[in-house]
């Protein structure tokens, strides 16, 4: 296994800067996700990981090596498609195999070789069928059988579950996670899945516009989002944000908005600083919220939009006049009756703050 750096990479097509300028580093063993919208750059960064793509400037390293300009089949590294791209007129012992053969390796080394990936991969009885002989979450398996048949370097997936169904996902999330803890291998993972990429990352890129806007363990994107972009994007639901009007009265910070009622906040240096802009975003979990007691301080009103019972939690959404939804994710399996004009309210402690430009605001001893 090895590390990956990019070094002020920046990669053009025309006039459009799809990447303008991004450094980061990913330690041997790492799994790292790229994770953002389409069209934010993860795709181009894994191509020039592969080499399928050379950047416009700037340098990439692969286990300390500048590779920028290396033919993919010198940088030894192998690669999971979104659609797998199996031979279809191979029977799957071929197709695992077909890395080893391209390197020249004799045909019965070959094929034990493949076996032995297959046994692992729960598919060593299917080694006689064509691809099309078999599932998809049976191919999305020969796919990573033939990515691990070669020792490589690095391991680079494209979005390998996204033809699969929610059941398969589930499955093969799952498997990913397992290997990945059996291997100790450096992988780089695109995807658009926020839950994929928490259950599967040791760090996440969170990707906007070709730029990285946050790079850090899962636990730490989710609890403390570096802007209101990760914020909005992670998270299913995702962080409700509510924008207040904001005034330090007697040292405590006060936020006034429609249907918001939120009892006085300690002040930091940073928030002191930030509500010179006059506004400020208050963010909460919508698992945070709660239906409200009667001595609950901190309030959020609105009229109900959805009740959804979901079985083993359900969806509370309220709509404030003019001022946009909250959801609270309430975990029970007793159905939820609310009146028409719902209460919801929050601890002061799972409040998280940004500032007028979208930056999170540190609380006190950060």
């Amino acid at each position: 296994m090895a590390s990956v750096e990019f070094q002020n990479v920046s990669k053009s097509f025309g006039a459009f800067n799809a990447l303008p300028d991004i450094s980061f580093s990913i330690a041997d063993g790492e799994f790292v996700c790229l994770l953002g919208p389409s069209g934010c750059g993860k795709t181009t960064s894994l191509r020039m990981i592969a080499g399928l793509e050379t950047p416009s400037s700037g340098k990439v390293l692969i286990g300390g090596k500048d590779v920028t300009y290396l033919h993919p089949k010198d940088r030894q590294i192998s690669m999971v498609f979104q659609d797998y791209a199996l031979y279809p007129h191979m029977n799957l012992a071929d197709n695992i195999a077909y890395p080893l053969k391209v390197r020249g390796e004799a045909e019965d080394k070959r094929h034990a070789r493949a076996r032995e990936v297959a046994d692992v991969l729960k598919i060593g009885d299917l080694m006689k069928r064509l691809p099309s002989q078999i599932s998809g979450g049976q191919q999305q398996r020969t796919s990573l059988a033939r990515a691990l048949v070669y020792p490589s370097q690095v391991y680079l997936f494209d979005e390998p579950l996204s033809n699969l169904d929610a059941k398969l996902r589930l499955e093969a999330r799952g498997f990913l996670n397992h290997l990945q803890r059996d291997m100790g291998m450096t992988a780089v993972y695109v995807t658009h899945d926020q839950a994929e990429a928490m259950a599967l990352a040791t760090r996440i890129a969170v990707m906007d516009k070709g730029r990285i806007v946050q790079f850090a363990p899962p636990i730490e994107i989710y609890r403390r989002p570096a802007t209101t972009f990760v914020a909005n994007f992670v998270g299913n639901p995702p962080m409700n944000l509510v924008p207040a009007q904001a005034a330090i009265i007697d040292g405590k910070l006060q936020l006034r908005a429609e249907g918001l009622s939120v009892a006085a906040l300690p002040v930091s240096d940073a928030i002191a600083k930030a509500v010179g802009a006059k506004t400020i975003t208050l963010g909460v979990r919508p698992e945070h919220l709660r239906i409200a007691r009667p001595d609950d301080g901190n309030i959020i009103t609105g009229e109900l939009f959805a009740n959804e019972n979901m079985g083993p939690e359900s969806l509370v959404t309220i709509e404030r006049k003019d001022a946009g939804r909250v959801t609270a994710r309430i975990f029970t399996d007793d159905e939820i009756r609310v009146d028409k004009t719902v209460r919801l309210s929050f601890d002061a402690e799972h409040v998280t703050l940004f500032d007028s430009t979208g930056a999170r605001i540190p609380v006190l001893g950060e």
